[in-house]
């Protein structure tokens, strides 16, 4: 048997894209002399549809598209493609078996995660059994995602059921296994493994494809795998490898031994593919974005032009009374080493203005008041430009700072897409070098971003010889209790002992992060790439008092 992986990226909703896309990728793949093409879960209608499944018809529209792809499958190949799905009068997320020119059996997604990005129980029931396909000599059982991976890759809470043996049970000679599993950078690691140990250990061959690309602040790597039931490699397509179909033939006795995955250049690769989704899906001209010489505004730019090209990457960098230059001229080697077109547009003017008006004595030079000021007219410049020209603001900020709530609302907060939201500003510095050193790997033409900016205090530059760390930790110390706090979730004592820092400080920061959620709930989209990311991943109250209860020990 010789299957086809497709690796789609739909736009969610866009079903008339997607009849064709499917139809097309089916008739090729027949013609090159596949028997099964498999495509991602809810390829259908592109993952995550969210409320789109409450919009009335829209079920019943995908239902119909379903049928009129069905209807080009002939009676000896098979096409499994994951859509939304009524069974029994429920609406489930299924692996919808085709042949033969119509729909003939379904498999519905058993388990439904319930944590972090995910709320799959909004929508769907769950199903309730394993679905076996009979297909040319071999016994397919059909699995959707979390019944695979069953939070193993994000450290979820353990289900009661477990699909894979209960298809193992019902006699499954191979695993087809469809996912929209978002991306993480440690997860393509974890799957790789999970995917071994199960074809090993019970014997069966595994295949597995990912939806591609990005949709909202989810990215999607793309990964097409095949395990043979030795627990050996059959054929694999990495992370954000370029290529739309991975074949394999389970007749085959060739095995072979896949490459490690550098986890910068995957977070690279996840940024890229975030930036070039939302733009091309949202139908924007580009993007432009305030270049001010630092290290966040100079690793967006050069990402946003390995996402478009330097065509459709403009900047704009936006000199005060504070900017030193050092920075001016780092601004211009930056866009100069991209070959992006920048604009200087001096804030003094309107600085000065808002001060007048406010008057002299309410803005003290300095002040906080005076330093957001800059700040926004620095956002309203950018938001002006955007309006003239169509592209879509990234805003640069990063996690640590958005942490912290080191971040002016209506000023550098502004954008439609934050790029490095999160990532740490270590993991920021490392990208930098990483970039510099591999920047071909992305199509730079040469490394975008100058050791000056890497190695250089990092500073907002908003009053006279300011710094970052005038007003925080270290950024190794405070990106370490980040961590904890945010990603692992650990208490105080177990965030300062991961800090190196005093417990004290561990509670004052923690208090810091929980006070800067409403500015968090007003930020740009932020694509995902940890365990834990600021955003529907993470919702936090922005009204909470948070006091220790009499039953619980103080530590």
């Amino acid at each position: 048997m010789r299957l086809g992986l497709l690796r789609l990226d739909p736009t969610i909703g866009d079903l008339a894209s997607i009849d064709r896309i499917v139809t097309d990728a089916c008739q090729e793949a027949f013609a090159d002399g596949l028997d099964v093409v498999v495509a991602p879960e809810l390829a259908l209608c592109g993952y995550p549809p969210r409320d789109l499944l409450h919009r009335q018809g829209f079920v019943e529209a995908c239902a119909e598209v379903m049928r009129s792809i069905a209807s080009t499958i002939g009676p000896d190949r098979l096409l499994l493609l994951g859509a939304p799905w009524m069974i029994g009068g429920r609406l489930t997320n299924a692996l919808v078996a085709c042949s033969g020119g119509e729909v003939i059996a379904t498999g519905a997604k058993r388990l439904l995660p319930a944590y972090d990005v995910f709320d799959e129980d909004r929508w769907f029931t769950p199903g309730d059994r394993s679905c076996i396909v009979p297909f040319s000599g071999r016994r397919l059982g059909l699995l959707v995602c979390e019944d695979m991976w069953q939070g193993g890759d994000v450290g979820a809470p353990a289900y009661e059921s477990d699909p894979v043996a209960d298809a193992i049970d019902a006699g499954a000679d191979l695993l087809v296994v469809a996912s929209a599993s978002p991306f993480a950078y440690s997860k393509h690691a974890l799957q790789r493994r999970r995917l071994q140990e199960v074809a090993a250990q019970r014997g069966v061959d595994v295949v597995a494809v990912n939806q591609g690309g990005a949709n909202d602040d989810l990215i999607f790597d793309g990964a097409a795998m095949a395990v043979a039931a030795d627990g050996r490699w059959r054929a694999i397509r990495g992370p954000f490898d370029c290529g739309q179909r991975l074949d394999v033939d389970l007749d085959s006795p060739n095995r072979i031994e896949p490459a490690d995955v550098d986890e910068d250049a995957l977070r690279v690769g996840a940024i890229i593919a975030s930036i070039e989704g939302y733009v091309r899906k949202t139908g924007a001209s580009g993007v432009l974005l305030g270049l001010s010489g630092g290290i966040d505004s100079a690793l967006v730019a050069a990402l946003a032009v390995a996402a478009l090209g330097p065509e459709r990457v403009d900047a704009i960098t936006m000199p005060g009374r504070y900017t030193s230059t050092g920075t001016r001229d780092d601004a211009q080697s930056v866009a100069s080493a991209l070959g992006i077109r920048m604009e200087t547009l001096g804030i003094e003017p309107v600085h000065s203005a808002l001060r007048q008006v406010l008057g002299g004595a309410s803005v003290e030079d300095g002040s906080l008041v005076d330093q957001n000021l800059q700040a926004r007219a620095r956002g309203v410049l950018l938001m002006a430009r955007s309006n003239a020209s169509g592209a879509l603001v990234l805003a640069t900020g990063n996690k640590s700072e958005l942490a912290v709530g080191y971040a002016t609302l209506y000023g550098d907060m502004n954008g439609a897409l934050c790029p490095l939201g999160d990532l740490l500003k270590t993991d920021v510095q490392a990208m930098s070098r990483w970039l510099n050193v591999h920047h071909d790997q992305v199509g730079l033409n040469k490394p975008p971003i100058p050791e000056s900016v890497i190695s250089r205090p990092p500073s907002a530059e908003l009053r006279p010889d300011q710094t970052d760390q005038d007003s925080l930790p270290p950024y190794p110390v405070l990106d370490a209790l980040v961590r904890a706090i945010v990603e692992d979730q650990l208490d105080d004592e177990e965030a300062a002992q991961a800090a190196g820092v005093e417990t004290d400080e561990a509670a004052h920061w923690r208090a810091q992060i929980d006070r800067a959620q409403f500015k968090r709930s007003q930020a740009a989209v932020i694509p995902k790439l940890s365990a834990r990311a600021f955003g529907p991943g993470r919702p936090w109250p922005i009204v909470a008092r948070l006091t220790r209860t009499a039953a619980e020990p103080s530590r």
